[in-house]
């Protein structure tokens, strides 16, 4: 049997520690001072002697049913008996003497193995006890010294009631703090439930978003690139007198297609960013196009160019190659215009055609603008249309003036 325990884990030093020397140690020390002074002072023949001595080891022995290392808190019943057992040890020593009240007051401690009510009754059967020692002791209790007897009991009885009130009170406070420390732990279970719920949703988000950056990056550089290949070598059907320029175009496309896609296993960065500023890269892709498709283009950069985060001249670049390739494939225009500006807080690029024009409203949501979209929003950009049928189309894409080293 050990401490009794009220149900909480309570870390080391803490109530359950100073409870533990309060009511196994203290009472060892206070019986072996009280054995002590008796032998000194009231053990005049061998019977007291051995009597004293006899009561002090019985006491000692009881005491360990609940002292004993190891030991669990003994239950109500087991309490209750041992409590009871104790009472007559205290009242047998104090009728051998009155010094063994020193060793009686340990009883008030040691309430805390009952239950319930009966600690009450443990603190007055106590007091009674023990406050005969104020008069002498049993041998002087007579009709004279039974009021002041009942004073000093009732007395005591009343401060050690106060004190069982405020153990009382302090175990409620810590049976509150320990369901709402479960109540906590539970909520921190759920949380972590369902923070492991939203990292699963954002690796699937990622692996979505993933997917979907993979299918622009296809759609902008190999189906782009397959695309023209395939209209050199339709042109070349066409015009057989002209094969060799269209195979020539078409052999170079292929070449530039068997690059893109080995560099876009290793990065998905365009190799024209890697080898010039935007402004010369658009300038590069629009000659190539122009050459390829035929169509006159006019490049235009006006404020002064700055490097930009890599993500956001990407984005840029792919827009503009996007642009060229549904003007070339849908728009059968005969002229182009691009236009890089340089703003203090954003980076516009303009893309206008004369062709044929188409409404927005209807046939706006094509692979390709959809794509252009998508590739601008991953870096706070914007993507607006204006087109109408017979008036051309004008694409704008804006995007925020990240400069390297910039947070974005």
């Amino acid at each position: 049997m050990g401490v009794p325990s009220d149900g909480l884990d309570r870390p080391s030093g803490g109530p359950d520690r100073r409870e533990a020397i309060l009511i196994r140690v203290i009472p060892y020390g206070a019986l072996a001072v009280s054995t002590l002074l008796v032998l000194l002072a009231d053990a005049k023949t061998p019977a007291q002697v051995w009597t004293t001595l006899g009561l002090a080891v019985t006491a000692a022995g009881w005491m360990l049913i609940v002292a004993l290392p190891g030991t669990s808190a003994p239950g109500p019943r087991l309490g209750g008996v041992y409590y009871a057992g104790l009472l007559v040890l205290f009242a047998l020593l104090i009728l051998r003497s009155p010094l063994f009240g020193l060793f009686g007051w340990t009883g008030y401690p040691q309430v805390t193995y009952l239950r319930g009510r009966w600690k009450q009754v443990g603190v007055v059967a106590t007091a009674l006890i023990v406050s005969v020692t104020y008069i002498g002791g049993f041998q002087s209790l007579g009709a004279a010294t039974v009021p002041v007897y009942l004073i000093l009991a009732a007395a005591t009885g009343a401060v050690g009631m106060l004190f069982t009130f405020l153990e009382l009170r302090q175990r409620a406070t810590l049976d509150r703090l320990a369901e709402a420390n479960a109540a906590l732990e539970a909520a921190l279970e759920e949380n972590a439930g369902l923070h492991a719920q939203l990292l699963t949703q954002a690796r699937e988000a990622g692996v979505l978003d993933e997917r979907q950056r993979m299918a622009r990056e296809i759609h902008d550089t190999l189906a782009q690139g397959f695309t023209g290949i395939v209209a050199q070598l339709e042109a070349a059907r066409q015009n057989p007198g002209e094969w060799r320029r269209h195979a020539d175009q078409a052999q170079a496309l292929a070449r530039d297609n068997l690059a893109e896609a080995r560099r876009s296993v290793e990065a998905l960065r365009p190799p024209h960013l890697d080898e010039a500023r935007l402004p010369e890269a658009i300038s590069g892709l629009s000659e190539r196009w122009s050459r390829t498709s035929g169509i006159s283009v006019g490049v235009e950069t006006t404020g002064e160019p700055r490097p930009m985060l890599p993500d956001v001249e990407v984005a840029l670049f792919r827009v503009a190659q996007e642009a060229l390739t549904n003007i070339a494939k849908h728009a059968g225009a005969s002229r182009v215009g691009l236009t890089l500006s340089y703003l203090d807080d954003v980076v516009l690029l303009d893309v206008r055609d004369d062709g044929v024009g188409f409404d927005p409203a209807a046939d706006g949501r094509g692979f390709g603008l959809t794509s252009m979209r998508q590739r601008l929003l991953r870096v706070a950009g914007r993507l607006e249309i204006e087109s109408s049928p017979g008036e051309g189309t004008a694409i704008n894409a804006t995007v925020p003036a990240l400069t390297v080293g910039a947070n974005p």
